[in-house]
Parts: C-alpha cells; structure tokens; sequence
C-alpha cells in the first residue's frame, strides 16, 4: 500500500497541483521493451486550477484517505501525511471541477474519463470513513443529491464509482434509499446480465475478469448489508472459483491448473538484460521470461473462448484494476469461509 500512497504524495507537489501521467500513449506503445531501457522524452502531464480534473484529483484523495485508515494504528504520523493531502486533494477537486482527460489530453483515447461526479462523492465518502468528521458525510450527500447519481446505472469499474459510493452511504446511513440501489444492481447482475456458458457473468469483453470481479465486490458488500445475502454470496464464489480454474483452466498467472505464461506485459516478456527485448521477442511463441505471478489476465470472450497470446492484449492484457477487486473477493471469501 504504502508503495502506492508514496507515489501519490509525491505526484501531489502543492495544494492544487497533481501529476497524473508520465509518458505518451501512442509512444509508449511503439515501444516494447525493459521500462528501464526507455530513453525517449516521456513528458509528465498535471491537473492544476487552469486544468483541473476533480475525477483524478477526488480518486486520489478517496485512496489516500482509506490508506490513513489502515496506517492509522501502526504509523498514526504517516496516516496523518495520508489524510492532509487527501483534504487538499478533496478541497481541489471540489472547488475547481472538471474530467481530468480534458486537461490531460493524451488520456482521451485511452483512459477517457466519463464523468467527475462520481469521484468527487467517493473522495467525500472515504474522507468521512477516515475522519469521522460529519462536515463531509454531509457534502458527500449533498453531492449526491445535486448530481442525481440516485438515477445512475450501477457499476464499479476505473471509471464508475457510482456503486461503490451507495455501497458505502448504505453502510453508513443505514439509509433504505441507497441499499435499494445496491439491490437493483446486484439483481440485475445476478438475473439478467449476459453470463457465458460456463458461468462467467458478462460485462465487457476488454477485461472481462476485471468485470466480473468488481460486480462480485460490489454485491459481496450487498450481502453484508443483508441484501439477497445467499445469492450474492453464492455468485461472487462463482465468479471467483472461475478466475481459479472452474472452468478449466486458471487465469491468475503462475497459479493453479495451466494459467497464462504469455502476457501482454513487456516487462515480464523479456529476457535478462544485456540479452535484446523487442518486437522480435513480442512475437515471439515462447513463454514470457519471468513470471508475473498472481496477475490477472483479461480473460475470455462470451463463450468462454481464450487464447494465451502476448499479441492479444484484449484477453491477456494485465493491469492493476484489474488484479484490485479481486483482492477483495479472495479477502472476502476467506472471511466468510466461502
């Protein structure tokens, strides 16, 4: 954790002023290779009060203030340098609004952000689990009462907080209104979303897992809430024993029965140094040099379709959203006693 939260706070250089990408994507991508070995000019992009991005700005200070909670009893200083930045973070976000791929252009045509809405309740939400501090309990209802997220579609992905948010108010308030919301999302996944032959609830063929992941989460949380709870219980074990090889093979490198060994992941591609990475090695047939054990692929397509191929980054792309929920679902599984 703390690995992550120190990036932030170094991106963080002053109060309305974080750095939110390194590099240019269409560059980058024309590169495979070591990161180490990268020597083009790879730019840094910020969001400031002349560019803001209150969807970057509120995410980094909802992570930031759920880390001050788990560093809290073990290093109360460190979490209280969490939760400063968090409040400044928070502050920005709110008081200079705007989707942070509209400053950082670059992003657009890969990670081009729906809205900031979502993102500014959530940073409001996490700063009240943090702080206890009522003054943002009550912005973070007003928020979500001004943008009318009570009519959003549920979903929890990179983009879409809208479900983790009523999630949390649910948990905190205790209010009906946002537990019927985590209700008619979790029923809609559990009854009338796209599922593949053999089980895989089906969102989105670029990164499915990812998806069926973040969906378990989500209605795990609506378990505990005493939503539906053997339902949900039973789907998030499904989808779970899925990513671990129920449906004949394992989708979590370097564990279980024949999981991926060619990953669209450069780093992990290429041989020791001095020996030469490059497209050569991107196509090549062998197995990926070293082993990114416990990453999670992308996965299959809508008929359980999948093929270990570096060339395929839809399928077997890895990304940290993509390993994020899960982590909860195991943690939740083992909890329980699932």
């Amino acid at each position: 954790i703390k690995w992550g939260t120190d990036y932030f706070i170094k991106a963080h250089v002053s109060q309305n002023e974080l750095y939110g990408q390194v590099g240019q994507g269409d560059v980058d991508h024309a590169y495979w290779g070591r990161p180490e070995d990268m020597t083009m000019s790879r730019p840094a992009y910020k969001i400031d009060t002349s560019h803001p991005g209150s969807d970057l700005a509120g995410e980094t200070a909802a992570a930031l203030a759920a880390a001050s909670i788990v560093f809290q009893s073990a290093d109360s200083g460190y979490a209280s340098t969490l939760l400063t930045h968090a409040k400044q973070l928070f502050d920005f976000a709110n008081n200079y609004r705007g989707k942070y791929s509209d400053s950082i252009t670059d992003a657009q045509s890969f990670y081009a952000s729906g809205d900031y809405k979502d993102e500014l309740v959530w940073a409001a939400v996490w700063l009240y689990r943090a702080t206890n501090d009522n003054t943002y309990l009550t912005k973070a209802e007003q928020l979500y009462n001004d943008f009318g997220l009570g009519n959003w579609n549920g979903g929890f992905t990179w983009d879409q907080k809208i479900s983790g948010v009523q999630v949390l108010l649910a948990k905190i308030t205790g209010k009906q209104a946002y537990k019927d919301k985590v209700q008619g999302y979790c029923d809609y996944i559990t009854t009338s979303q796209q599922n593949t032959p053999k089980g895989l609830v089906y969102i989105d063929q670029w990164g499915s897992l990812r998806m069926a992941a973040n969906a378990a989460f989500i209605c795990a949380q609506g378990a505990d809430l005493g939503i539906n709870a053997a339902i949900n219980r039973a789907f998030i074990k499904k989808q779970v024993d899925y990513i671990l090889g129920d449906a004949g093979r394992s989708f979590i490198i370097g564990y279980g029965y024949n999981p991926p060994t060619r990953p669209h992941h450069r780093s992990s591609s290429c041989p020791d140094a001095p020996a030469v990475c490059d497209w050569n090695t991107y196509n090549s047939a062998s197995p990926n040099f070293h082993v990114l054990t416990g990453a999670l692929v992308g996965g299959p397509d809508s008929n359980d379709n999948y093929k270990d191929e570096r060339s395929n980054y839809i399928s077997n792309e890895v990304a940290i959203d993509y390993n994020a929920a899960l982590l909860g679902d195991l943690a939740y599984l083992i909890k329980n006693n699932l």
